[in-house]
């Protein structure tokens, strides 16, 4: 299966569908605090996308999945599934949003802090949040995608973190999931050249102990193995005649 190159009006709604998306992190921020369960986070979610916004949450019913976002505590690494279960002071979660809108996805996530975090794993979610730009960064056209991902291990590792390796960053479109398959480590000579019109996420999972993940009976949550906490940010990039267009950008971004 090749790579799509979308077209300008499928760029259009491409951008209208990342911008709803990174509006439901902006929504959200003030409900995630101490006491919150995942699941109550889930309902405002997804009521916020089918009332207000008029589009559909991608994740529900996706492949079996129960649960309109993914919600990843501390240890899980992604694909966390909203239970019941409050967040507590120092907790962190990453809050994982796909829209459907006119048939085109948007997909980003977000770190949070619950309350007042410690200092290593507040470093763990900033170390994480800088490897996602600089892997960004790497975006233009004529660039192989292992750019992208040399980037982020060489950050990540230089910092004494490690990069997990089972799931990588997608092309997004019509389809949840397309070509290709965005790696998150590896060299500047791998993978295919990038060219305009290409729509892909970035979204690295950096973890502060060992890089190496489970997946739990249900067949979704991952964690890490050795029960270190885990960080993960995402963007849907564009690549542009000169360079990128982040179509996920939040207000506190610009």
């Amino acid at each position: 299966m090749s790579i799509i190159i979308k077209s300008a009006s499928e760029i259009e709604k491409m951008r209208t569908a990342g911008k709803l998306a990174a509006d439901v992190l902006e929504m959200i921020a003030p409900f995630v605090v101490a006491g919150v369960t995942t699941n109550q986070l889930n309902q405002y979610c997804h009521d916020y996308i089918i009332d207000v916004q008029q589009a559909i949450p991608a994740p529900l019913n996706y492949k079996g999945f129960p649960k309109s976002i993914c919600t990843s505590v501390n240890h899980q690494v992604c694909h966390g599934i909203p239970n019941d279960k409050p967040l507590k002071n120092g907790d962190i979660i990453n809050v994982d949003i796909t829209v459907i809108k006119e048939g085109y996805h948007g997909d980003t996530s977000k770190m949070f802090s619950v309350g007042d975090v410690s200092p290593f794993a507040q470093r763990l979610m900033d170390v994480t949040y800088q490897a996602l730009f600089l892997g960004i960064e790497q975006v233009k056209p004529g660039n192989r995608f292992g750019a992208i991902g040399h980037a982020i291990q060489h950050y990540a590792e230089s910092n004494r973190y490690s990069v997990v390796r089972e799931f990588c960053g997608h092309g997004v479109g019509r389809d949840f999931h397309e070509e290709p398959h965005v790696m998150h480590f590896g060299k500047v000579t791998e993978g295919a050249f990038m060219e305009p019109g290409m729509i892909f996420t970035i979204e690295p999972m950096i973890n502060q102990g060992k890089k190496e993940v489970k997946t739990l009976a249900d067949k979704w949550q991952a964690v890490t193995k050795d029960h270190s906490l885990s960080a993960q940010w995402e963007h849907t990039v564009l690549v542009t005649d000169t360079g990128y267009e982040i179509l996920t950008l939040r207000a506190e971004e610009l």
